[in-house]
């Protein structure tokens, strides 16, 4: 599958009434929610229209410079995940509580400012805790808070650039069977496990879903899942450049978000910047002065397609070709 060209054409099948209609009802239904015909018919045009504004905002993108880009695309992002949450909440928004972003970050930058150790905080309100708990059943830690550099580590088509640039490794490719996956033993080097605690890390941060076999010492981590969906099968991640499951050699308390929350949180830093900093956001666009320009810029580029293909494989998820 090409994901670059398919990212929106999968989303044509939604631009239909009718179809988001059936749609919803399917999603409402398999999660037991009472009246789900009346629902799905109160939300079949504003998630329609979630969709559609989202997919104009990254077309804007696409066209726009790289100064406005961060913008259009966290905007557009966000559209996208208020479609995703009314496959799950038909009671969407429900209070104004849950329209902030959810995530701050320090208004103000200091001298010497350097984007790879920017923060964004978690707040306790918002789309950010509101989205990891209805999409992912994941609670956030209100005052948690995650470095840029962090969260870049966690994008699996960056890898090559932090090689380039850093000499750093940070994913090491995942072989696939069907639902065989197959682990290079170079990943016990970077966690400084044996392959039986490994094992039994991986197991806890697949929630057990997860089997293994294979008896022979040195040929690697072999094992089964039970569900692979994109958006679940954390700390897994794809990668559209090379096509393939990637695993994160960077032990993080963040390898379990799903990457859609991850792009969110770094499209939300950057375009505050783009809005705020002004003067340091124009210097490294015409400048390119240090790391920050190409990881910036190639990221950007990345949630372009990345964005839409998470999202339509969240949404795929209910789609059971009614």
């Amino acid at each position: 599958m090409n994901i670059i060209s398919n990212s929106w054409t999968n989303f044509n099948c939604f631009f239909s009434a009718e179809y988001c209609q059936r749609y919803l009802k399917n999603c409402y239904q398999t999660m037991d929610i009472h009246n789900p015909e009346a629902k799905s018919y109160e939300n079949c045009y504003p998630f329609l229209y979630y969709l559609e504004h989202g997919q104009i905002y990254y077309q804007q993108a696409e066209n726009s410079p790289l100064i406005l880009k961060p913008i259009l695309l966290f905007y557009g992002l966000v559209h996208l995940i208020k479609a995703c949450i009314l496959t799950v909440d038909p009671s969407y928004p429900e209070s104004t509580a849950v329209l902030a972003h959810g995530v701050s970050t320090r208004k103000r930058k200091k001298q010497n400012y350097l984007f790879f150790h920017d923060e964004v905080k978690f707040q306790k309100n918002g789309l950010f805790p509101y989205m990891s708990e209805k999409l992912f059943k994941l609670k956030q830690l209100e005052g948690e808070k995650a470095t840029m550099e962090e969260l870049l580590q966690l994008i699996p088509e960056l890898n090559e650039l932090f090689l380039s640039h850093e000499s750093k490794q940070t994913f090491e490719i995942v072989h696939t069977n069907g639902n065989e996956f197959y682990l290079s033993d170079a990943v016990l080097d970077f966690y400084h496990m044996t392959e039986s605690r490994f094992m039994e890390f991986l197991s806890s941060k697949m929630n057990k879903s997860i089997e293994f076999f294979g008896e022979d010492e040195g040929e690697g981590i072999r094992f089964k899942l039970y569900n692979t969906e994109h958006s679940l099968i954390a700390p897994l991640k794809f990668s559209a450049a090379k096509n393939s499951w990637m695993f994160p050699l960077q032990k993080s308390k963040f390898m379990n978000f799903p990457e859609l929350l991850i792009h969110y949180l770094l499209l939300y830093n950057l375009s505050m910047i783009a809005r705020y900093e002004t003067e340091w956001w124009s210097e490294l666009v015409k400048m390119m002065p240090n790391r920050d320009y190409p990881f910036i810029y190639t990221f950007l580029q990345i949630a372009q397609y990345k964005n839409p293909f998470l999202v339509y494989q969240f949404l795929q998820r209910s789609d059971n070709k009614f």
